[in-house]
């Protein structure tokens, strides 16, 4: 006998940075006909589209009672935005702020009671958000790529440099590009942006399920004047509750460089380790131990807030 959904799905559109046409899916739980909810805003990783997995990671949090919005970088997959295939940090961590927008907006949600995870590249996103965007209060960083983070911003100029990035008070982006390349190749000996053999093996298993998604990438390096270091930032989580997930063989995100980032943030704050490599964390009980953390900690977090 099937039970009844716990949650609701629909397509949705909205303006991001620039009113670059962002679209994606919106979750609310079916139960959510009481009083505002708290919202958590999903985003994927280096390349990645919303159908490699982001519904089965909403799906948990919307059934335990919160709005989730989930929807594609700009460049990538159902969302506008030229050139295609184009990775600008900056854009998209811009971006992210026009879907708390969004969210917040909504009269079911409660716009105090934010959150934002992010995933691979877009876990170091979330680092950068949550250090600059007091609306946040809870960042979830899994599998999180975090730069340097024996980086020393001695005077604080290089955290204002991202600071600004983040909040759009700067001049359009740079010119420094990588690519395009592929994203990842069969072959170890065909150049790609993600070298590493299970880096192939986890794109490759994941084509089925999303045909937007395509093995092509260009990378904007300078795209702010600012550097994208999320680990300066995390060192600037010093009141926002910080759950970062990491992976104990990452070799994409790589596991130490991301414990020296949890080192730099501040209080409060949460360390989940996943057995396996970079992808452990969207399939079998890598999954089942990512998702059903960062569900609690985001319902304990937000409920508290109320």
């Amino acid at each position: 006998m099937s039970s009844e959904p716990t949650f609701t799905r629909r397509d949705v559109e909205f303006p991001g940075a620039g009113d670059v046409a962002l679209r994606g899916w919106y979750y609310l739980s079916a139960a959510s006909s009481g009083p505002p909810v708290p919202g958590v805003v999903l985003a994927h990783g280096f390349s990645a589209v919303k159908e490699m997995a982001l519904d089965r990671f909403a799906e948990v949090f919307a059934a335990a009672g919160l709005a989730v919005l989930v929807y594609d970088h700009r460049n990538l997959g159902a969302s506008d935005g030229e050139p295609r295939q184009l990775i600008d940090p900056w854009a998209q961590i811009r971006d992210y702020r026009r879907a708390l927008d969004w969210l917040g907006a909504r009269p079911e949600v409660d716009g105090d009671r934010l959150a934002v995870w992010g995933s691979s590249f877009s876990g170091g996103e979330v680092l950068v958000i949550g250090a600059t965007d007091p609306r946040v209060r809870a960042v979830v960083a899994q599998a999180p790529f975090v730069g340097n983070p024996e980086l020393d911003d001695g005077d604080g100029a290089q955290f204002a440099a991202i600071r600004a990035a983040a909040l759009g008070d700067v001049p359009g982006p740079g010119e420094e590009l990588v690519g395009p390349l592929p994203v990842v190749a069969a072959d170890p000996a065909t150049p790609a942006m993600l070298p590493q053999p299970e880096s192939w093996e986890w794109f490759a298993s994941m084509g089925n399920q999303a045909p937007s998604w395509k093995n092509e990438v260009t990378l904007l390096l300078d795209g702010a004047g600012a550097p994208f270091e999320p680990a300066l930032a995390a060192a600037h989580l010093e009141v926002t509750p910080l759950l970062m997930i990491v992976a104990t063989e990452d070799r994409v995100a790589d596991t130490e460089l991301a414990l020296a980032a949890f080192e730099r943030a501040g209080e409060p704050k949460r360390l989940e380790m996943v057995v396996g490599d970079h992808f452990a964390v969207y399939h079998g009980r890598g999954f089942e131990q990512a998702s059903g953390v960062a569900r609690d900690f985001l319902v304990d977090v937000l409920e508290t807030e109320r």
